[in-house]
């Protein structure tokens, strides 16, 4: 376990809110988090393509589903699960010891700069893990130093903001009216690795080749109902209503609720989303 890990200092604002509030919340609502995007999960998994012998890399694994998930795949290899945050790390090792996948590994740190063995992994992985890296290109050529030559990244990443209505929605009911401006384009945030065409730069220029994007459309839950999902909602995105007096702040709460209960159905809060199953080689 590495307590003090090395963190690239362009990544020194994800190390601190991914090891502080943010990845609190995160570890302590795991199942939330895990369940809205398991849709996901079995076509990623398919996309891996794991074999029993496989020493894999989950790159950005939270609170380890994915890890725990692979290293079932790779029973006669082995999985090791790196994340800045050392909550969700904690609860991907309690929940690895709880379930006996004894051939799970978590190491804090941040891949940009981890020193992993070279070639030492057949494939690595990440779900929805990589979109967050100041240097893109510097982390998966890392990430691609550490898998043999022939060896294989695959990642899940979210498709544009105009494809997810479950951001479209959030955001907008929670400006209340203001113009919220997000990241500019490639820089650290969720819809980073939105662009194919800069997907295939990235990639390429950090040496990988036969880059592939392949789409996928799921529905995501957000909560059994649409009080659920606004305590849900708000504990995730409260920062939001920064700034905004009483008035601005019951207009954001009133249309979130609008929202939620619009999406609400038999089956829980539900919302349209869309992701790229990204697959590259080592040469």
């Amino acid at each position: 376990m590495n307590s003090t890990p090395q963190v690239d200092p362009s990544n020194a604002d994800q190390a601190r809110a991914w090891d502080g509030t943010e990845g609190t919340y995160w570890a302590e609502h795991a199942d939330r988090f895990d369940r809205a995007v398991r849709p996901y999960l079995a076509p990623f998994l398919a996309a891996a393509d794991v074999a029993a012998a496989d020493r894999v890399l989950d790159v950005g694994c939270g609170t380890g589903e994915t890890t725990r998930a692979v290293a079932r795949r790779a029973s006669g290899g082995r999985a090791l699960g790196v994340d800045l945050s050392a909550q969700m790390l904690r609860v991907a090792r309690e929940r690895a010891v709880t379930e006996g996948t004894d051939n799970a590994e978590f190491v804090q740190a941040d891949a940009q700069v981890h020193a992993f063995p070279a070639a030492s992994f057949d494939v690595a992985v990440s779900r929805t893990g990589t979109m967050f890296f100041a240097d893109p290109v510097a982390a998966f050529r890392n990430i691609g130093g550490a898998l043999r030559p022939g060896g294989r990244l695959v990642q899940l990443v979210w498709q544009e903001a105009a494809g997810n209505a479950w951001f479209l929605a959030f955001t907008r009911a929670l400006a209340a009216g203001r113009p919220m401006t997000g990241p500019p384009p490639g820089a650290p945030g969720p819809f980073s690795l939105a662009d194919p065409d800069r997907v295939r730069a990235v990639l390429t220029a950090a040496g990988f080749t036969g880059v592939r994007l392949e789409p996928h459309r799921e529905a995501m839950w957000f909560g059994e109902d649409a009080a659920d999902a606004e305590r849900f909602t708000l504990g995730l995105h409260g920062w939001m209503l920064d700034g905004l007096d009483e008035g601005g702040r019951r207009r954001a709460v009133d249309d979130l609720r609008a929202t939620l209960a619009a999406h609400e159905g038999d089956d829980g809060v539900r919302y349209a989303s869309a992701t790229w199953i990204v697959r590259a080689t080592r040469p």
